[in-house]
């Protein structure tokens, strides 16, 4: 089933109510995470009846079960898979496209994201693109993401490469680490620091803004059956605080590289 062949929306519903068959641990992740495969069933046929039979075939996905969350200090137990689905609510709300669709639902090993699998390049990451005009925009918007959600985790692993025939673009992947209430932003990519936001991407933070304060589309309401209401409110200041700045954040004192950086 081609990727580009269903908006957004028909993806969520699938990875929501298609049945999640295991088919392996992910190797290195700090948290159990499992791909999975998502098998059609009598929900998902109702949902897509005119499609094929084989149009499901090989869809797979990232499943990460809140039992398998390792304790954190500075992070409430149980909450890393809601933080996910958060991210891809705030990235989706940019209408940034950066992050898969990703759903919070019950799996063979108990509530966790489920975020669909991109087939990517493994060997690229965000050094091996550094600084490619090709990319300047989505790594531009990536860079704001991870200020207003203060993403504590951005390596350069976490920025996957897909090769397409209409072009290559980025996806960002592991946001289990954000939306804190005190600074933890750490991330690889500083290339932008000091420099002046564009005014696209600072509309669309005024957007953003907007929708969140208003509660436009029910974000606010989401976002806070994901998140503590304090880390709502954290989250729309640092989007006016950046609106208003108009410029990329520089490093400040302190940590400033997530570890490992890739």
């Amino acid at each position: 089933m081609a990727q580009q062949a269903i908006t957004t929306a028909e993806w969520l519903q699938l990875l929501q109510v298609g049945t999640l068959d295991v088919k392996g641990v992910l190797p290195w992740s700090s948290n159990y995470s499992f791909l999975v495969n998502i098998c059609p069933n009598t929900a998902v046929w109702e949902a897509f009846p005119t499609l094929p039979r084989n149009a499901f075939d090989d869809i797979r996905a990232v499943y990460k079960p809140r039992r398998g969350e390792r304790p954190l200090w500075d992070f409430t137990q149980g909450t890393l898979c809601q933080r996910e689905r958060a991210a891809f609510l705030v990235s989706d709300a940019l209408g940034w496209d950066l992050i898969p669709p990703t759903v919070l639902r019950e799996g063979d090993h108990g509530t966790g994201s489920v975020q669909l699998f991109i087939t990517h390049d493994p060997e690229a990451h965000y050094f091996t693109f550094e600084g490619e005009p090709l990319f300047r925009d989505a790594l531009q918007k990536t860079v704001i993401l991870d200020i207003i959600i203060n993403n504590a985790d951005r390596k350069a692993g976490h920025v996957l490469l897909e090769e397409r025939e209409e072009g290559d673009r980025l996806w960002l992947i592991d946001h289990g680490i954000c939306f804190h209430t005190e600074y933890k932003l750490r991330t690889v990519i500083w290339e932008f620091a000091g420099e002046p936001i564009p005014a696209d991407l600072l509309t669309d933070l005024e957007t953003f803004s907007n929708k969140l304060a208003t509660n436009e589309g029910g974000l606010r309401t989401n976002l806070t059956r994901l998140l503590a209401q304090a880390e709502v409110e954290a989250l729309q200041k640092r989007t006016l605080r950046l609106y208003h700045e108009a410029k990329f954040v520089s490093p400040g004192p302190g940590r400033h590289y997530p570890w490992p950086p890739v």
